[in-house]
Parts: structure tokens; C-alpha cells; sequence
């Protein structure tokens, strides 16, 4: 990126030493100063950018990205080592850097950036708040946030609403509820394949965040790109159910049914609120359990297979977290569900926990 950059911006400064040659046109020389001044700058913006987030890693932080940065990368393998047919894992992989006063996000691969000028983004970046960092039982949040990035470089972000939309249709959903679980679907999609990635801890991770106030939990937006809160919790329940964890269902549900006893979606259309059991298992259904080519003609819960078994896998982890000893040789991305599973048990302080994921995952080398 920088390369393509530097040659324009040399071109510009030849241009005012030609401009500038006797006889002088003034107003050339000042139209070619501009414009070497333009790429100047806009070299300077992308340096900068950068600049910033690779200066993380020669902080006390580095530990804790480099942490993110192993559960992202272990996602991305995990998913292309699924598909039924052979791709090349994209490079270079997610990069997670910090940044205060805001939540997760992520700058999908190949999408124009303004803080780059509007030029492409080369890799998957995932932006990830401090309060995220320090309590790693969140970090369900690198999971969701990384199957933004899947869903594209898997070449599912067509396929997907396309899907969701025939579905909705089929079930006889009006064109305007149909049409607004489409526009959910980017956000509905990152929290389900967070659920196959990491099992039900993602759950309880994404209800720290959407448990909130009736209205906040329950409020509708027309323009929203998420689910209504209420509703996003009802689609990750449906698929621990599908996915043949009941009783952690029926746990997850019943806590739902306790904060929100007599429910009702605030400011949005009646169709949605009444469809809704029919439309989040057709979801469900649409987004893991269908067949797509892009996966090789497999779904993606055969993709991203989470059994009982990788939960067992999870809380054995956790037994060893606790213990201060390595938990061998398990997915980077089940150390999120297994310090989880250690924090709600009460198997070790909170800030032993913390030192002994930072251990685990924190270093730039195995």
C-alpha cells in the first residue's frame, strides 16, 4: 500500500521541478505544489494509521492483542480446515488493536477505509475496547467480530441474506418483516457462527452485553443493523438448542424469561413481533444448517462443528486454568470459553485467571 503511494507522490515532486524550470508559469507551479502536497499527505494519513497500531505492540498491551490475534487466526483455520473442498486461508490474518471509548468492531478485508483515505483494507482488523482486554471472559467479542470477516472471505455475504430472505418468504412472513431480518442478517450471522466457534460461554458473553433495560433490551430501530437485543438472544438459544445443548438452552432461556417476564418488542411493527417464533428457528435453519457451494456444499454448522464433546474439551481447559497449569493442546479460541467456565464456577480468583490466560495465549511464540 505504502508502495503504491510513493511513486504517485514522486511523480507530483517531478512535476513541480519541471513546473518550476524557467520560464516559470506561476500558476502551474502552484496547481503542482498542491497536488504533490495532496499525496504528502494522504501518505502521511496511511503511515500514521498504522503507525499507531503497530506502536501497541511495543506496550504493555502487546501481550493481550497478541492474545486476540491467536484466537482470531485459530478461528480462520479452524473454518477453512471444514469446508468440503480445498481454499487458501486469506493472508494477512485479523490484527487486533485497541482503542478506548467504544465496543468491538472490525474493518472487514478489502473494504475502503476513510481513515485510509478510502483506499482498501488490506487485512481484517478487530478493534477491541480496554474493558474487553482485561477481563478475557468477554472476548467472545474476537469470535463474533472475526465471523464478520468469515462471512465474506468465505463468500457468503450475498448468499446468506439471499437465503434468509427465500426462507422468510416461504414461511409467508410479510415483505416488511422479511425484509428486516435481511437487514439484520450480518449481525445475526457473526453471532451464530460466534456460538459454533465457541460454544455456549459465547452465549452468556453476549448476554452480558444486550441484558440491559427493558427499553434498551427491547427497543426497536428501523434503521438498527443489529436484532433487537431480545431477539438476538432467542436466535443463539434456538442454536444451542439445534446443536443439541438443551439444558444450556433451557438455562439461557429461562434467565431471559426472568428479566424479561412479559416481553414486548417497543416501537416496532406488529408482524414482527408475531412472527417471531416462526422466523428465528427459519433463520437458524437458513444460516447453519443449509448447504451452501461457497462451503463446499456443506452447512456451517458442519463447518464449524461444536459437539459435546468440544464442550468437555472446554471445562477440562478451565480445571487446568485454574489450576495455573497449561492446558495443552486445545483451540486458542475454547481458552475464551474455558476462563469463562472457570470464572462463573468460582474455581479461581478472577486476576489469577486473568495471569494464567494472559500466559497461555500472551506470548508471540508457542
Amino acid at each position: 500500500m505504502m508502495a503504491s503511494l510513493r511513486e504517485p507522490l514522486r511523480d507530483s515532486v517531478r512535476a513541480v521541478r519541471r513546473a518550476a524550470v524557467e520560464p516559470v508559469d506561476p500558476d502551474e507551479l502552484l496547481r503542482a505544489k498542491s497536488r504533490a502536497h495532496r499525496w504528502v499527505r494522504a501518505t502521511e494519513q496511511v503511515w500514521d494509521f498504522y503507525l499507531d497500531l503497530f506502536n501497541q505492540r511495543q506496550t504493555a498491551f502487546a501481550p493481550w492483542l497478541v492474545a486476540g490475534d491467536r484466537i482470531a487466526l485459530d478461528c480462520y483455520q479452524y473454518a477453512y480446515l471444514g469446508l468440503g473442498r480445498w481454499r487458501p486461508i486469506p493472508t494477512p490474518p485479523p490484527f487486533c488493536y485497541l482503542r478506548h471509548g467504544s465496543g468491538p468492531a472490525t474493518s472487514r478485508r478489502g473494504i475502503p477505509l476513510r481513515r485510509l483515505g478510502n483506499r482498501l483494507n488490506p487485512f481484517p482488523l478487530i478493534q477491541l475496547p480496554y474493558h474487553r482486554l482485561v477481563n478475557p471472559w468477554t472476548l467472545g467479542a474476537v469470535l463474533h467480530e472475526v465471523s464478520h470477516n468469515l462471512q465474506n472471505d468465505l463468500g457468503l455475504a450475498k448468499a446468506i441474506p439471499l437465503q434468509v430472505a427465500a426462507r422468510l418468504t416461504e414461511a409467508d412472513l410479510p415483505p416488511a418483516t422479511v425484509a428486516t431480518w435481511v437487514r439484520w442478517n450480518r449481525e445475526t450471522f457473526a453471532d451464530l457462527a460466534a456460538v459454533l466457534l465457541g460454544g455456549p460461554a459465547v452465549v452468556g458473553s453476549l448476554f452480558d452485553v444486550i441484558g440491559r433495560t427493558g427499553p434498551e433490551t427491547l427497543g426497536f430501530s428501523p434503521r438498527a443493523v443489529h436484532p433487537v437485543p431480545y431477539l438476538r438472544a432467542k436466535l443463539s438459544v434456538e442454536l444451542l438448542r439445534r446443536l443439541g445443548f438443551r439444558r444450556h438452552a433451557d438455562s439461557y432461556a429461562e434467565l431471559w424469561r426472568r428479566l424479561y417476564p412479559d416481553a414486548k418488542l417497543l416501537g416496532a411493527p406488529e408482524a414482527l413481533q408475531a412472527t417471531a417464533a416462526t422466523a428465528i428457528p427459519a433463520v437458524v435453519d437458513a444460516m447453519c444448517f443449509t448447504s451452501y457451494p461457497a462451503l463446499g456444499h456443506r452447512p456451517l454448522a458442519a463447518v464449524l462443528r461444536f459437539e459435546p464433546k468440544e464442550q468437555v474439551m472446554i471445562e477440562e481447559a478451565a480445571e487446568r486454568l485454574a489450576d495455573g497449569v497449561s492446558p495443552g493442546v486445545v483451540p486458542e479460541r475454547f481458552l475464551v470459553g474455558a476462563v469463562r467456565f472457570a470464572l462463573d464456577r468460582r474455581m479461581a480468583p478472577p486476576r489469577r485467571l486473568v495471569g494464567f490466560f494472559m500466559e497461555e495465549l500472551g506470548r508471540k511464540s508457542r
